[in-house]
């Protein structure tokens, strides 16, 4: 699908479900992970996940993110809290949250950290060993290295 075809397709949903016109830019946003889409409250501009567009749901996304921008141009509650954007998202079949597909990074490894007794402690996230002291015997602590997961 090309900007140009989604932008045909946002109107066209735009027009069928909410019986108002967008007018405003619809693209695509390839540095978008986790988000189906996003709205941008300054130029009234629509951003999509390319990786969304292959989904049978992203017309329900592509409803979700017109929630906002007709409730903004409205002047009515826009955001996700709002009651406004609940009811009418629920009455165009928008979806709530976009699906899960596999964008979040997680860290494959760990660090291993020493104390002056020989406990060992095991962390996701770095930290630096001069603010820190040993939970067990408040020794002194000591970077070791990185631990493989896998």
């Amino acid at each position: 699908m090309t900007d140009n075809e989604l932008q045909n397709l946002v109107e066209k949903i735009s027009l069928d479900n909410f019986d108002r016109p967008f007018q405003h830019h619809a693209t695509f946003n390839y540095h978008l992970r986790t988000t189906g889409g996003r709205y941008l409250l300054k130029t009234h501009d629509l951003e999509f996940n390319p990786k969304m567009a292959t989904l049978e749901d992203f017309n329900k996304i592509i409803k979700h993110e017109l929630v906002h921008y007709h409730l903004h141009l409205s002047h009515q509650g826009y955001q996700h809290k709002d009651s406004d954007f609940k009811q009418l998202l629920v009455r165009v079949g928008g979806m709530r949250y976009a699906p899960d597909i596999g964008g979040r990074q997680s860290s494959n490894y760990q660090w291993l950290y020493r104390c002056e007794n020989g406990h060992n402690i095991i962390r996701k996230r770095r930290f630096q060993t001069e603010r820190y002291r040993c939970g067990r015997c408040q020794a002194r602590i000591k970077f070791i290295g990185k631990l493989s997961n896998k």
